[in-house]
């Protein structure tokens, strides 16, 4: 009789020393099998050991198969700057976790879900984790926080003496697969597979075309032909199944991984240099038991069987992928010792129909075990976090963590940030205009209608300000072409614009403006768009609106405040010097532009008239200048509380439409006009005053 299998939850994830779960076997018929210890199991007549941390399946009759899975309650919504725990685990972590993991138990390979994980919020989908070489399972230990907040985490371990065939591996994370989607018919299940564990997950998803899969590939193992294994698997299989040789196990571990890499694992950017190095040093030295170690986690004969089975996996995977229907997202190391994973990333491109890739071009093999890869922010940021059958940009948001905002505004945008030191001002409802957001609204929903700087450069300075002083998150509308269109398919790393839809960026349309606003959002508006954003030579500061009040009838159905915004500072920074007619002028990209644009670039106010109308999305030629200063001023928010009657009377709406437009220009030439006051606008006064004084968001600025 078959059975199935309860894993424990291993106490490597717990505090104590000592397990903290027995192993409980049940055969399918019903009958319990005596209860032993983690020191031993024995288990006969296993066929399909599926079992799940959260329950087992049992006998359905006629050979079907039913569900005992006790699902867990979901916990509160997600706070906006939620501790995310990212960087409190290390690759130290993994080597203390495994020394218990490969401890020989007699079991076959199961399910367990680490305790660190926690609860997941509400409605959260299943993510179930394939491992790697090593087979531990626990390849995931440096994103399980942040990961279990908003999934149900289940991780795969495959024991170090285990000798079970592909083709059994794949029939386990099947009848899982399809038991889950059985359950949860309208909810995506997420495959995350790790070298191996990435032709296990595309196995699946060929034999199963009709489930919802979410699968995220991380260096799949399906470049086998082309790796630097290859030349060496006639030599490793002729070595006798008794020989214990540890230096090839050994040798395996200085090209699997960028220690470098593993080593800036939670350092923080904002550190002095003396203290990064320090901790860099401290990691790279707790760095030495992992290389040790690998010995323990795959001794000779099991490098050998898991080699063999690489092997086998290449080749089965490769001649199903033409059957892959799911959603993909492969994330490829460009320093990947082992395979050709940033070349291989590209093929599965081209074969798979709904395929997106990112490349890491610092990192190794290791990839989910080196910084600069928290996988929660990378999915996020490419849009593949869903609950339902599609992703939906209000419902499936998720805010933004601590660790992420750290990362965006001191790593990423640290520079821009330090050389721009914004000066933000606001206006009260009695027209007073004070230093800070205090004249903005702090309860929603608030529309921010304003102009675009050039290559939006204002995003980040004031996304960041209202982050900082009112705990908000201003949710912006953005160009369709950085979602869907031919800017998104083609960027194959991780950058900018993925971060963007990290702090909560969603695509401009009627529909998304209306749900975010239904929800008591903040949501930023740039009705000039890439018009503005991308704008010709001389053409600084000046508005380029539809003349369709369309937001305004918006902002009324909701009883929406809408508060005008000013910005300037774009002259300070940079120079334009080739704009979007010198392309024009040059016939072969004057051909080829027009050809982006027609084959496949997103088209928005395609039935808009005048200057309004181009939206087409190039990069202008631009020079840096010695940086001067951003300023915002928002203007006297205009309350549309009990203005339902602007739903339907366009004429009024107009009206609203053109004092919103005019407080905006307002606000441009006041500032234009008060910056000349400010004696911190140089960036050399501003070093000398934060050298002795204050940090960056408090240097003075012009006395309104």
């Amino acid at each position: 009789m078959a059975c199935a299998v309860t894993c424990p939850v291993w106490h490597c994830f717990g505090i104590n020393k000592k397990p903290r779960f027995r192993v409980r076997a049940e055969r399918l018929d019903g009958n319990d099998l005596s209860v032993v210890s983690t020191d031993g199991v024995s288990v006969k007549e296993t066929t399909v050991p599926v079992v799940v941390g959260r329950g087992y399946l049992v006998d359905g009759g006629n050979g079907s198969l039913k569900s005992r899975i006790e699902k867990k309650m979901g916990g509160e919504e997600l706070e906006l700057l939620w501790d995310d725990g990212y960087g409190t685990n290390t690759v130290k972590d993994y080597v203390d976790a495994a020394k218990d993991m490969i401890k020989p138990d007699g079991g076959p390979p199961r399910w367990f879900c680490p305790v660190e994980c926690g609860r997941p919020i509400k409605d959260s989908p299943l993510l179930l984790f394939l491992p790697g070489l090593d087979g531990v399972g626990i390849g995931l230990i440096l994103h399980h926080k942040p990961l279990g907040k908003v999934f149900e985490v289940q991780c795969l371990h495959i024991p170090v003496h285990d000798r079970t065939p592909f083709e059994g591996l794949v029939t386990l994370v099947e009848e899982t697969v399809r038991l889950e989607h059985a359950s949860r018919l309208n909810c995506p299940i997420y495959l995350v597979g790790d070298s191996l564990g990435g032709c296990l997950a595309l196995a699946v998803a060929a034999r199963n075309p009709s489930i919802d899969l979410v699968m995220i590939l991380v260096n799949p193992a399906t470049s086998l032909g082309r790796s630097r294994l290859q030349p060496f698997l006639p030599i490793l299989e002729a070595f006798p199944d008794g020989l214990h040789v540890r230096t090839i196990p050994f040798l395996l571990s200085l090209v699997i991984g960028e220690p470098l890499k593993m080593a800036e694992v939670g350092v923080e950017g904002r550190l002095l240099p003396k203290q990064k190095i320090e901790r860099i040093s401290s990691n790279l030295t707790a760095l030495l038991p992992f290389y040790s170690g690998l010995a323990d986690i795959l001794p000779t004969e099991t490098l050998i069987w898991k080699l063999k089975l690489i092997k086998s996996a290449s080749a089965y995977t490769n001649s199903r992928l033409h059957a892959v229907k799911a959603e993909v997202l492969v994330l490829a190391s460009d320093k990947d010792h082992l395979f050709p994973s940033g070349e291989e990333a590209l093929r599965l491109k081209k074969l798979l129909p709904n395929c997106m890739i990112r490349i890491f071009k610092d990192n190794g093999h290791t990839l989910l075990m080196e910084d600069s890869m928290n996988l929660l922010t990378v999915i996020k940021g490419t849009c593949k976090y869903r609950r339902s059958k599609s992703h939906d940009f209000t419902k499936d948001f998720l805010p933004p963590s601590m660790s992420e905002y750290r990362y965006t505004f001191n790593n990423v945008f640290g520079f821009l940030n330090f050389a721009s030191c914004s000066s933000l001002f606001s206006t009260m409802e009695n027209g007073k205009i004070v230093k800070g957001l205090a004249g903005v609204p702090d309860e929603g929903p608030v529309l921010l209608v304003g102009n675009h700087m050039l290559m939006g450069m204002d995003l980040s300075s004031l996304c960041e300000a209202f982050l900082r002083e009112k705990k908000i998150l201003v949710r912006g509308v953005a160009h369709p072409e950085l979602f869907w269109g031919n800017f998104h398919t083609s960027s194959n790393v991780f950058n900018f614009f993925d971060l963007m839809k990290v702090m909560g960026a969603m695509p401009v349309s009627p529909k998304s403006l209306l749900k975010a606003l239904s929800t008591n959002s903040h949501v930023l508006l740039y009705p000039g768009g890439a018009r503005e954003a991308l704008h010709r030579k001389g053409e600084a500061y000046k508005l380029f609106w539809p003349n369709q009040p369309e937001f305004v009838r918006f902002a009324a159905q909701f009883g929406a405040t809408i508060v005008p915004l000013g910005a300037v500072g774009e002259d300070d920074m940079a120079k334009v010097v080739f704009d979007y007619y010198d392309y024009m002028k040059i016939p072969m990209l004057n051909d080829r532009i027009k050809e982006v644009i027609r084959s496949g670039g997103v088209q928005i106010r395609d039935k808009a008239k005048g200057e309004v109308a181009s939206q087409e999305i190039f990069i202008p030629g631009m020079i840096p200048k010695i940086p001067g200063r951003f300023y915002y001023l928002f203007g006297k928010p205009i309350k549309l509380k009990g203005r339902e009657d602007l739903v339907e009377n366009r004429e009024s709406a107009n009206e609203v439409y053109l004092q919103a437009k005019a407080e905006v220009e307002r606000c441009i030439g006041y500032l234009l006009k008060k910056r000349e006051e400010d004696p911190f606008r140089s960036i050399i006064n501003r070093l000398i005053y934060r050298t002795f004084h204050a940090p960056l968001h408090q240097v003075p600025s012009f006395k309104p």
